[in-house]
């Protein structure tokens, strides 16, 4: 049995910070909208994902009136770690302009701003399963969705916002033939590792020739690790005695201690963008639209200047009936994004580059040697890769 279950301005499929930062500022802004989500509150909030708010996206919430309720972590203080052939050489961002940022992990923002949805009376529906968009390039586009009980329900709304993912249902429902999919694969994958145990210090990337390390503390007693790897390893392959011993040698030193390691996952690094962001009364936020390498920090970044952006666009055709941000969103987001796709690509290739010659070569190797010393030589140089970081260029 099929119940219409109501009308609102818009749906947003999906409760990562695309989703919530959009729906949070609708809300704040008075425009009715529903968040459905595929899965448990528990599962979302629990979800362990990581995170650095830079300095826009800082400045975004503020604007909003939201920084308060939403923004935790630790702020980002203006210096990056690095351990080069197991020495230590800290690289000190120049310039005033970048204090705003914090360390903070995708879940404890994703449960602030479910939290403050949910005060303010945001309509968020998790465990909705089977969700199908229809008549997106109609004029009131239909959401039908079945809930926790099993009852199939449809929304009405003037428009749908996609923000679940790179496999979601979202960009699936745009016919093939709309989209120009860009991609690029770099040949090598990270492994991914969450420990209990304190990190050796809060944040620090090793350049090796066993291949690029990164440490990051996730509170006291827990650190995430990455060790980059070839593509076709597996998970099985990597006992935690292993991890270990690779940590110790990349950082060319010993870990505080060797705890109980959590959870392992591969992920191949690869940068994705799909063009144009919208289709119909369809628009594409964050995963679903584009995908940066973690190296750069930015997916949660570039996912929250979407949610930024079309929530603009929605306020200003509610309230003044003036669709032309909307018009614009596609391209106003590519500019943004292509601009940090190219951070991002040149970012990855220069950490991994300067330690494994193995994928590139010796020549590439010494060229990305020669790059990471500028930024420490170059004022200018230190400049623009800070602008990056901050999210300010």
């Amino acid at each position: 049995m099929s119940v219409l279950d109501g009308n609102t301005t818009v749906v947003i499929v999906g409760s990562g910070v695309a989703g919530l930062a959009l729906g949070n500022f609708l809300l704040h802004s008075g425009v009715g909208c529903v968040i459905l989500e595929r899965r448990s509150r528990e599962y979302v909030e629990q979800r362990q994902r990581a995170g650095v708010i830079d300095t826009r996206a800082a400045r975004m919430f503020r604007e909003w009136g939201l920084e308060e309720r939403v923004l935790g972590g630790v702020p980002f203080e203006p210096v990056m770690n690095f351990r080069i052939d197991g020495q230590t050489r800290p690289y000190q961002f120049l310039g005033d302009d970048n204090g705003d940022g914090r360390f903070c992990p995708q879940q404890v923002l994703v449960r602030n701003l479910i939290d403050t949805f949910v005060s303010d009376g945001g309509d968020l529906r998790f465990e909705a399963e089977d969700v199908a968009l229809e008549n997106i390039r109609g004029e009131r586009p239909l959401v039908r969705y079945r809930d926790a009980t099993g009852a199939t329900r449809t929304l009405t709304c003037d428009l749908v916002a996609g923000c679940d993912g790179d496999h979601g249902v979202s960009r699936a429902a745009i016919p093939d033939g709309h989209l120009t999919r860009y991609t690029r694969e770099y040949g090598y994958a990270w492994l991914t590792v969450l420990a209990e145990v304190p990190a050796n210090h809060q944040s620090m990337m090793a350049i090796h020739s066993r291949g690029f390390a990164g440490q990051f503390a996730r509170g006291p007693q827990a650190s995430r690790f990455y060790l980059q790897c070839p593509l076709d390893d597996t998970t099985q392959q990597w006992s935690d005695e292993r991890i270990w011993d690779e940590i110790e040698a990349r950082f060319g030193e010993p870990v505080a201690t060797r705890g109980p390691i959590s959870s392992k996952q591969m992920v191949p690094l690869r940068s994705v963008v799909y063009d144009p962001m919208s289709y119909g009364h369809l628009y594409l936020l964050g995963d679903a639209a584009h995908i940066v390498p973690p190296m750069s920090a930015k997916g949660m970044n570039l996912a929250l200047h979407d949610a930024d952006v079309l929530a603009k666009a929605v306020v200003r055709q509610v309230k003044d009936n003036d669709a032309s941000l909307l018009e614009d969103y596609s391209a106003t987001c590519m500019r943004h994004v292509w601009n940090y796709q190219a951070f991002a690509a040149w970012f990855t290739d220069l950490m991994h580059d300067s330690g494994d010659a193995s994928y590139r070569g010796d020549f590439q190797h010494q060229i990305a040697r020669a790059e990471f010393e500028r930024l420490y030589a170059s004022t200018t140089a230190n400049r623009l890769f800070s602008e990056f970081l901050t999210g300010l260029n």
